[in-house]
């Protein structure tokens, strides 16, 4: 099966949070209530600054993500 990369999530238990699921790796979910990641695997950091610069990258294609898909929501 073919994912996509990204996957628009909510729970009604966490009814302030919205969840982004980012499918490829590192897979995470974030909460873009307040950007808190949560890792789905082990992620062997050898440098750091690569990997902050990468996950701020993330961070921010998951937060366009989700408003292109407001966007899409809003004009259906």
């Amino acid at each position: 099966m073919k994912l996509p990369r990204f996957i628009l999530g909510d729970n009604t238990d966490f009814k302030d949070s919205i969840f982004i699921i980012h499918t490829e790796f590192p897979r995470f979910i974030i909460d873009l209530k307040d950007d808190q990641i949560e890792w789905l695997e082990d992620v062997d950091v050898e440098n750091e600054e690569e990997f902050t610069e990468e996950t701020n990258t993330l961070i921010k294609e998951a937060s366009e993500f989700y408003d292109r898909e407001v966007q899409r929501y809003q004009t259906n």
